[in-house]
């Protein structure tokens, strides 16, 4: 079992930037896939962005390609996500989540370790 402690979030106005950071300690951290979900008040958690272990393969949902920017350091046990030109409807909780294998994959389901979850509010 991993064990993904979160950091980054917060309230910013639409257009601005946020980085959100994901580590991951446990088996082998490196050797996992890393995704990242959220999840708005009332709906289901949805898929954002994810990238194979080796950083090779890497997808984005339709609604934030362009703007977001998933990248991992594998000695670090470290995975980012940089949020550019943020919007209103990017606000969620959201959370970083790894697999227990390397191929990239956008389910919940597919996923076997999750963070806590960080705030994200986009508010004018």
């Amino acid at each position: 079992q991993l064990l993904l402690v979160q950091s980054g979030g917060g309230v910013v106005q639409p257009g601005a930037s946020l980085r959100l950071s994901c580590v991951a300690s446990g088996r082998i951290a490196s050797a996992a896939a890393m995704g990242w979900f959220r999840q708005a008040p009332g709906r289901e958690r949805e898929f954002v962005a994810a990238l194979d272990g080796g950083a090779s393969r890497i997808e984005y949902a339709p609604s934030v390609k362009g703007r977001f920017t998933v990248s991992r350091n594998n000695r670090q046990g470290a995975t980012w996500l940089q949020m550019n030109d943020l919007k209103p409807e990017d606000t969620a909780v959201y959370f970083c989540a790894a697999r227990k294998y390397s191929n990239v994959a956008t389910r919940t389901t597919d996923y076997d370790d999750w963070g806590r979850g960080t705030q994200v509010t986009v508010s004018s």
